[in-house]
């Protein structure tokens, strides 16, 4: 699709999209970044746009689902961002850096251990925060295969870093108890 084709099909929705999400957010200022956001987002797909057969129905469904996602606050983070965030908080301690850092290269690491579709499933959703609509397109997988494998993959994560970090307080604690002599 053209920019004078996404001109004529889409922008033309901006008000009924504005009126629709500042109906979801109760705020104009929010919902007008939602259709912001969502606007970027169809440029972006702009070239599989042409298989969508109701494009307003479509572009209205990512109002609702990123008014949904404003909403519930379950926004993902990217490993990055949340690295940045973190020393950004806690510039003055040091040691903590040192962790959440050496925690990141873990998480790293952990992913990529996972099966390949695991992997690419995770990294599409929580590294470059894609909806699972978008997951669907790219990938061709039914929505269920990909929440289940998405739901692995976080689960393999979380329980591998939990007995990383479990290994790390028992190992502290029986270094202490040496060198208390108990």
């Amino acid at each position: 699709m053209l920019a004078k084709e996404f001109k004529t099909l889409i922008l033309p929705l901006s008000r009924k999209l504005h009126q629709f999400a500042t109906r979801l957010t109760q705020n104009d200022e929010v919902a007008r970044d939602v259709v912001q956001d969502v606007f970027l987002k169809l440029w972006q797909k702009r070239s599989s746009l042409r298989q969508i057969e109701n494009i307003e129905a479509f572009a209205m469904r990512m109002i609702r689902n990123k008014c949904y996602d404003l909403h519930r606050g379950h926004r993902t983070y990217s490993l990055e961002e949340q690295q940045s965030s973190w020393h950004e908080e806690e510039k003055s301690d040091l040691r903590e850096e040192l962790d959440l850092s050496e925690t990141a290269r873990i998480i790293k690491k952990l992913i990529n251990q996972l099966p390949e579709l695991q992997q690419k499933v995770m990294h599409m959703r929580d590294i470059e925060q894609l909806t699972y609509d978008e997951i669907v397109d790219q990938t061709g997988l039914n929505i269920n295969a990909i929440r289940v494998n998405l739901s692995r993959a976080r689960k393999k994560v979380r329980d591998e870093l939990s007995k990383y970090q479990d290994y790390g307080i028992e190992r502290n604690q029986t270094n202490t108890a040496k060198i208390l002599g108990r």
